[in-house]
């Protein structure tokens, strides 16, 4: 079995900036209100970019800041729940945007715990030796699934990408990965898909197809299963509490980050937050911010961090990684 190492980290999201105080056009809502309940300030929202130009445009940074050529990739991992089409794969898209055609390339889908997951799949991959570098992507365009006058869900969202290049190494990089799913909490958070009508269907049951989630319920899912998550996966290594130095946990909201560093008696200071900058990016959320800290000069080599996800499956992971770019 090979090390796997983080290689190079990239971003990418739209341009276009939404304050909170425009989504006031939308729905009974001000600054105040979004700001205090979730930590959101703005986020980006495409103006036109689609799923696979987000994600081509972090995987171009990626490959650069781990100085190789597409050539060298032979394993691309999408996560997302909005993808361009259900085929061919965003992952295929990618391939063909960035000419990484010595790839094998496919889409996986866990809603925002999606980047966890497919940095799993990336890992094992390359820790086999099936693969030597893999592009793994995080990414969503979540404004063309919101419904843009459900105060609940559209103060929420936005647009973006993030992405890792994992490469076999001799030094320790990629710990371990812990994944979890619960199909019971369906209807927690949940977009419906195309509709069964065919000229066999009698009745038609028609579902708008928008985001649609239980607040209070996944507010207290998260804050139950990202503490477990996190304590399995310290428990599986030689590691404490005490030996990390960020919790990277995915960025949905200021007070579930404050409720697990609160519940797992973490400072929170090492809970590293960019919501009110981006909203939730779904798959987009954690290599997003991994890529900030990385740029940022905030991670040291020989740092441990955590990445830590929840979404709907319902869907849970988390990540222990040593820095060692």
């Amino acid at each position: 079995m090979y090390e796997v190492q983080i290689m190079g980290t990239g971003s990418f999201v739209p341009e276009q900036i939404i304050k909170n105080d425009c989504l006031s056009n939308f729905v009974d809502t001000n600054d105040e209100w979004i700001s205090s309940r979730t930590g959101i300030k703005e986020r980006r929202i495409s103006s036109g970019e689609n799923t696979s130009d987000l994600a081509i445009g972090a995987a171009k940074e990626a490959i650069e800041d781990a100085n190789i050529t597409a050539d060298e990739i032979d394993l691309i991992v999408v996560a997302t729940t909005t993808p361009d089409f259900f085929m061919p794969s965003t992952a295929c898209l990618v391939q063909k945007g960035i000419e990484a055609y010595n790839a094998t390339c496919f889409d996986i889908s866990a809603a925002c715990t999606g980047f966890i997951y497919a940095l799993n799949v990336g890992f094992q991959f390359v820790r086999s030796g099936q693969s030597k570098t893999a592009l793994i992507i995080g990414a969503d365009t979540n404004s063309k699934i919101i419904d843009w006058s459900d105060r609940n869900t559209c103060v929420l969202f936005g647009d973006g990408a993030g992405a890792v290049v994992l490469r076999r190494s001799d030094e320790k990089g990629i710990i371990h990965i812990d994944t979890g799913s619960d199909g019971r909490g369906d209807e927690l958070l949940f977009c419906p898909g195309v509709n069964v009508k065919n000229p066999f269907v009698e009745e038609l049951d028609e579902k708008k197809q928008f985001m649609h989630m239980n607040g209070k319920e996944v507010f207290r899912f998260s804050t139950t299963v990202v503490p477990q998550t996190i304590e399995k996966l310290l428990k599986k290594s030689s590691y404490s509490i005490d030996d990390i130095k960020y919790f990277l946990l995915h960025q949905a909201n200021a007070r579930i980050m404050e409720a697990v560093a609160k519940k797992m008696n973490i400072d929170t200071k090492k809970f590293y937050k960019n919501i009110h900058n981006y909203g939730n990016t779904s798959a987009g959320t954690i290599p997003i911010a991994l890529n900030e800290m990385d740029k940022g000069g905030l991670l040291k080599k020989k740092d441990l961090l955590v990445l830590a996800g929840f979404g709907g499956g319902l869907t849970w992971g988390s990540a222990l990684v040593q820095w060692n770019k």
